[in-house]
């Protein structure tokens, strides 16, 4: 048995799980066992275990090995979607306006939360998507110039900051907040709803490693359904 990447080896182990070959809280195998048997880097076992101990499967403890979770965690995984794929697949035209692109210093709560000093170079984009012409999702995002550098260049004209982030930039991990926000007058004008109606929010830090590539706020309409899986 042979596996090159991280996904194959995590396929094999979630299926050794499911069919019970490794019962739950059950020790499993050594990462350098597992390389060996599977014929691939250790490293590449250790990003498939830590992907699976994420999702709440495995019960990993520094030197005392990695076990079968004795009650596995139900998680719901929340996608980062690129919003013209999202408005497609619900049927729908896709439409794309840049309200504002330009660098300046980001509030005190963004910096706090990106972990960055006043003097990072921040780029601030604010834009509009739409589905069949009528607006759908407000995308109020920062974006630090020092992690992401090629992003000083990209007007984001034409291709939204959301898309070409996922596109071009990796990321490690993120935390995601769901809330219930206001619509102030601002807010209320893009998206053509009263002021103060009921609008979702998902605020989003995005991280490589140990540095934040861009924090985001969607703000969508207040009939808006967010969808996700169990």
């Amino acid at each position: 048995m042979s596996f090159r990447d991280w996904q194959s080896v995590q396929e094999e182990v979630l299926r050794r799980i499911h069919a019970r070959e490794w019962r739950q809280g059950e020790l499993i195998p050594t990462e350098a066992e597992l390389a060996q048997e599977f014929g691939c880097a250790r490293t590449t076992v250790n990003r498939a275990l830590r992907a699976l101990a994420e999702a709440g499967l495995l019960d990993r403890k520094r030197k005392a090995g990695t076990r079968v979770a004795a009650a596995p965690v139900a998680k719901a995984t929340l996608d980062i979607a690129i919003i013209r794929q999202e408005v497609a697949a619900r049927g729908a035209k896709y439409g794309y306006q840049l309200i504002d692109r330009s660098m300046m210093r980001a509030p005190a709560a963004v910096r706090g939360a990106m972990q960055v000093t006043a003097n990072c170079k921040t780029l601030h984009v604010q834009a509009l998507h739409m589905a069949n012409a009528t607006p759908y999702a407000l995308e109020d995002r920062w974006i630090d110039c020092e992690v992401v550098p090629q992003a000083l260049v990209e007007p984001f004209d034409t291709i939204s900051a959301n898309e070409w982030l996922l596109q071009h930039v990796p990321y490690t991990h993120g935390d995601i907040a769901i809330s219930a926000k206001a619509a102030d007058a601002d807010e209320a004008a893009h998206l053509c709803c009263p002021e103060q109606a009921a609008l979702l929010a998902i605020d989003r830090l995005t991280w490589d490693g140990t540095r934040a590539v861009t924090k985001v706020r969607l703000l969508f309409r207040p009939e808006h359904e967010l969808r996700t899986e169990l």
